[in-house]
């Protein structure tokens, strides 16, 4: 899966929405809720790195991966970072971004995933 496809993926989650922020961030980021489930970066040297939160256990398991690592200041909460995601098996990452979304709506509240439509 290239980037674009990729990134028309993470725009199709119910509620999702996709922000960029500029210097000095420079990511493309993707929310639900106000709770951000994935992530580009957008500028020089890591243009187009794809970072998204996993499980403790699949942590571990990718960051053992060739072109996987831990995100830089987020992977202490479990964020792995993708550096080219046309490496990444389709469907794997496909599951991947899908719970890295999941989690991000199980940290929203009852009222707010009701009010997104997204419960």
């Amino acid at each position: 899966m290239d980037t674009t496809r990729l990134k028309a993926f993470c725009s199709r989650f119910p509620a999702a929405q996709a922000r960029r922020l500029g210097e000095p961030q420079n990511v493309l980021m993707y929310e639900v809720g106000g709770k951000t489930f994935a992530y580009f970066k957008t500028s020089e040297p890591e243009r187009w790195r794809f970072s998204f939160r996993v499980t403790p256990e699949r942590f571990i398991e990718l960051t053992d991966v060739p072109g996987i690592k831990p995100a830089r200041w987020m992977g202490r909460w479990r964020w792995v970072k993708v550096v080219d995601v046309r490496r990444v098996p389709e469907d794997y990452l496909r599951e991947l971004v899908r719970w890295s979304y999941r989690d991000a709506i199980g940290k929203l509240s009852r009222a707010r995933r009701l009010q997104l439509g997204v419960e």
